[in-house]
């Protein structure tokens, strides 16, 4: 029997990381995937909130077969199932004053008519599990299997908060962390049977190796510079730094060099053709000043290698830069 599976968010923003490892070990487990948007508490929807989860989800690859179906347009179904069983059941409420379903009752009626086979979520949701058994029998239906996994907490031994260092897609993607290794750092959670600490240095080597893994022309693409700047890029731990490299090479800052017999020699070196590192090392030879080097061609005297500087300037730049 083929096994399908929910993601269901609430549409509160950008996804929380723990929020993303439920969508990660849903997709590696279901034959299909229904993306469900969990939208029955006004209260806690925030607009736009369903277009960040969905721009989440398709930066960090994850596809699903169907939807997003949005619980509010269902409400009338929920309504109609929870009849049979009035307002209450089990000492829950099915239906709030105003008619609206709660969380509970669409949750599994949703489940129950998108032949949901596998409930796959955080361990936050375990003390639901038996009420909601219930509930499915009540309703008819035989219950799905329930599989609980541990939360990612945060330093203080807490679930990680969404505003932490880390605790959302959308933060990580801003501090340029690319999406392969964001999606690398999920799988290699898997479904952990007990909580476990975010690890962020071990998301930033996997940036890192990511990062290695893109061609010249992929990594200039998402850095949006020209590919003939690839070269700076490579020594960049995430796209941000990458972005900073590459406006050292495209956006040099004007400074003032004090080493005429280095830059001479430079320029000798440079025009006689010799590749980036063979310069680098005839300079080292005669103790020329590689600081000013890089600093007459950056107007910074730190940055990415220098040797990869020289690689990403034409000849006649680096001959400009630095006379």
């Amino acid at each position: 029997m083929p096994v399908k599976v929910r993601f269901a968010p609430s549409p509160t923003g950008s996804l929380h990381l723990g929020n993303a490892l439920s969508a990660v070990a849903n997709r590696r487990l279901g034959d299909r995937l229904l993306l469900r948007i969990d939208d029955t508490d006004p209260a806690r929807n925030v607009e736009g909130g369903e277009e960040a989860i969905v721009e989440d989800l398709e930066w960090l690859g994850i596809a699903w077969d169907e939807g997003p179906v949005r619980q509010s347009d269902r409400a009338e179904r929920h309504r109609e199932a929870a009849a049979p069983l009035g307002d209450r059941f089990d000492g829950l409420t099915l239906l709030r004053e105003d008619g609206s379903p709660t969380y509970h009752l669409a949750s599994v009626v949703d489940d129950i008519d998108f032949g949901i086979t596998h409930v796959v979520r955080g361990n936050d949701h375990r003390p639901n599990e038996a009420l909601h058994r219930r509930l499915f029998e009540a309703l008819g239906a035989t219950p799905p299997e329930f599989v609980h996994h541990g939360l990612i907490l945060g330093p203080d031994g807490r679930k990680l908060a969404k505003r932490a260092p880390g605790g959302s897609v959308a933060s990580l993607r801003d501090e340029g962390i690319p999406a392969e290794a964001v999606r690398a750092y999920l799988e290699e959670l898997g479904l952990p049977r007990h909580d476990v600490h975010l690890d962020l240095p071990r998301l930033r080597r996997l940036s890192i190796e990511a990062l290695a893994a893109l061609g010249d022309d992929e990594l200039a693409g998402r850095v949006g510079v020209p590919v003939s700047v690839a070269p700076v890029l490579r020594g960049a731990r995430d796209l941000e730094e990458a972005r900073a490299y590459a406006a050292l090479v495209l956006e040099p800052a004007d400074a003032e060099v004090d080493a005429p017999e280095t830059l001479a020699r430079f320029r000798e070196l440079v025009g006689s053709g010799l590749e980036p590192r063979a310069v680098v090392r005839e300079l080292k030879a005669v103790g020329g000043d590689l600081k000013a080097v890089r600093l007459a061609l950056t107007g910074h005297e730190r940055g990415p290698e220098l040797a990869a500087v020289i690689a990403a300037l034409p000849r006649d730049e680096l001959l400009r830069r630095a006379t």
